[in-house]
């Protein structure tokens, strides 16, 4: 029998009567009569149909900012500051207990018992026309609760699973819901999905200034809106997560192509330009510049695409899959405390921002977390590499040379010029109260980790290098290929096994619109493509040099032996890929589980031993003193409340 906690969670899940969303508090819904029931259970009208998706939104903005301090609290992004709220402490040096305002399995269930009831009760067969009006919706709820049982089993060792809607409290007494890990979650319900994949999110035309719009609250009236299908999320790419979580690497593999080739979205591709900082923005500058200030202002390098940074503002879709919009004001629905944690008070009142003093509107003064001293180290010790002049030539470029000013990511979301105090440093990522939950690059990052772990480092590396394009399987005018460091196997497999570059879709991936994610923050890291443009200039961002380094690495910090195999070719770009993660998805809620994940891979891997994963995931988190031993897999879970 489940256990009397398990009990209280699960009723506070009830759905409400038509409008599919929880009631707002455990009180409130145990005060009521124990058989209570659902009075309009049919969902047989296009109209109801879009009316229950909203409450299941409504019940995920309710575990936002939950998701959020869950999964970087217990990473190695952030550290705490004298103004931290204890909650968010407690996670970060993981002594947190039932009693930890940010650890509730409730708030999960209640979006899953919100997509039980949808699943259960509307009607899959209403058409209007030839028009199926209901089934995209019916996937995105199914998808919607893979998501947040997979965000249960990352969480908890073990949750209770059921995918009947509960209306009763009955319901719960009669049964005794079976205990799953986060393999038995995924082997129950990944069969299901299959069946769906290649569904696209359903686009429910655009809705009003209310808590899905996304805006400043000062600028309601002319807020442009986002369309509602970014609030759900792709079937495949869930599919994916729950694949590569269990080391299912070739299926995650595949889910992930499949998104990434039928999404008809301008989001598939790699092209989110680099940041430079002003002074490299030309493409070019002398030697005396070489050791630059370890900060500088940012701008675009190039034109043609959006610069990294600005993916983050208002309304900006150029690498948005799925988020989760908060109300713009307290008064439009449920809000999130993520961005004043961060520094920024989102919803001041123009009382509020004129108390703030020097500081300009609305930045608060007590930050609660800042970029740790980890991810500030990795950022400013990652080489930028840019073009030299050729010597005679005045629009040709002979060479990429490395420049000492780091990686231009994490300075372009850091606002630290308000102040004349270098420990002040506001993360703008927030800045608009959005909840990313997927972008492009944590789909092709995970895609790597997929690759690599299948055998083809360099596959992994040409995501982090060049972006994935026409360009890998395409020769020069020497009939050499682009990529050489890619072997004739990847190369096949890219055509066949893994096809994002076969005949039927390798043009939805042409050169000129893709960008490797680790030239969003370091520049020219890719390859020439472009010969006409370009003379011999060859980056030193290589596969080979970048493993080697990363092998010295930890031959330094760890009693191992570092040899000369693929495998431990493959750890090594395990590790870059894990650092490429830290700098291109810091804040963003995915931290703990990344490295949680990778250190499994290391330990059933083997290859430096059967805990050589908890010993690096152990180091990498010492500086924040956990009060458990990290190396123990036992001690990486929440208690369950």
């Amino acid at each position: 029998m489940i256990t009397n906690s398990i009990k209280n969670i699960l009723a506070c899940c009830f759905v409400g009567c038509a409008f599919g969303a929880a009631l707002a508090s455990c009180s409130d819904m145990l005060e009521t009569e124990s058989t209570r029931w659902n009075i309009d259970p049919e969902i047989g009208e296009k109209t109801d149909s879009v009316f229950y998706a909203f409450g299941i939104l409504q019940a995920m903005q309710q575990l936002a900012d939950q998701y959020v301090f869950q999964g970087e609290m217990r990473g190695d992004l952030v550290k705490t500051t004298p103004y931290t709220d204890n909650n968010l402490r407690q996670l970060a040096d993981f002594s947190a207990t039932t009693a930890n305002k940010y650890d509730s399995a409730y708030v999960y269930y209640r979006v899953i018992n919100n997509c039980n009831y949808y699943i259960a009760h509307c009607d899959t067969a209403l058409y209007r026309g030839s028009t199926n009006v209901i089934i995209d919706k019916y996937v995105a709820a199914k998808a919607i609760r893979a998501w947040a049982y997979l965000q249960l089993g990352r969480n908890y060792k073990q949750v209770p699973f059921f995918t009947e809607p509960l209306t009763k409290i009955s319901q719960i007494d009669d049964n005794s819901f079976p205990e799953l890990t986060i393999d038995g979650i995924v082997a129950q319900l990944a069969p299901d999905l299959e069946k769906y994949s290649g569904y696209l999110t359903p686009s429910l035309g655009y809705v009003g200034t209310n808590a899905f719009s996304v805006g400043s609250p000062t600028w309601e009236s002319t807020a442009k809106l986002v369309a509602p299908r970014y609030c759900f999320i792709p079937v495949d790419v869930v599919l994916g997560d729950m694949y590569l979580e269990t080391e299912q690497f070739d299926a995650a593999a595949r889910h992930y192509i499949n998104y990434l080739v039928t999404t008809p979205y301008d989001n598939k591709s790699m092209f989110v330009a680099p940041m430079a900082s002003k002074s490299l923005s030309t493409g070019r500058f002398g030697a005396a510049d070489d050791d630059l200030p370890s900060r500088m202002l940012i701008s675009a390098e190039i034109n043609t695409s959006p610069a990294w940074s600005g993916i983050f503002a208002r309304n900006q879709v150029n690498d948005l899959v799925t988020f989760i919009p908060m109300a713009v004001s307290r008064e439009n629905g449920p809000t999130t405390q993520v961005p004043l944690t961060f520094g920024f008070n989102y919803y001041a009142t123009s009382e509020e921002n004129a108390r703030i003093g020097s500081l300009r509107e609305p930045y608060v003064e007590e930050i609660q977390l800042l970029p740790s001293d980890a991810l500030n180290q990795l950022s400013d010790s990652t080489e930028y590499y840019f073009y030299t002049a050729h010597s005679g030539q005045t629009n040709n470029y002979d060479s990429i040379s490395i420049a000492k000013c780091g990686d231009m990511r994490l300075r372009s979301v850091i606002q630290q010029t308000m102040v004349d105090d270098s420990t002040k440093q506001w993360i703008d990522k927030y800045k608009y109260a959005n909840i990313v939950l997927y972008r492009t690059s944590t789909v092709w990052l995970r895609l790597a980790e997929a690759f690599n772990r299948l055998g083809m480092p360099d596959a992994a590396f040409a995501i982090l290098k060049d972006g994935i394009s026409d360009a890998l399987v395409s020769k020069n005018n020497q009939d050499v290929y682009y990529a050489a460091y890619m072997t004739p196997e990847t190369r096949s497999k890219l055509q066949t096994t893994y096809p994002l570059l076969s005949e039927a879709n390798i043009s939805k991936f042409p050169a000129s619109s893709a960008c490797g994610i680790h030239c969003h923050g370091a520049s020219k890291a890719a390859s020439d493509f472009a010969t006409t443009s370009y003379l011999t200039g060859t980056s030193p961002y290589q596969l080979h040099r970048m493993a080697g380094l990363k092998m010295q690495e930890l031959a330094a910090q760890f009693p191992i032996t570092i040899g000369t195999t693929k495998q431990d070719t493959i750890n090594a770009v395990e590790d870059l890929i894990c650092d490429e993660m830290a700098l291109e998805l810091a804040f963003e809620g995915s931290r703990w589980y990344d490295l949680k994940r990778l250190a499994r891979h290391k330990n059933n891997a083997g290859l430096y031993g059967s805990n050589f994963g908890g010993q690096w995931l152990a180091r990498k988190l010492a500086f924040k003193n956990p009060v458990v031993s990290l190396e123990d897999e036992n001690n990486w879970y929440l208690p369950f409340k």
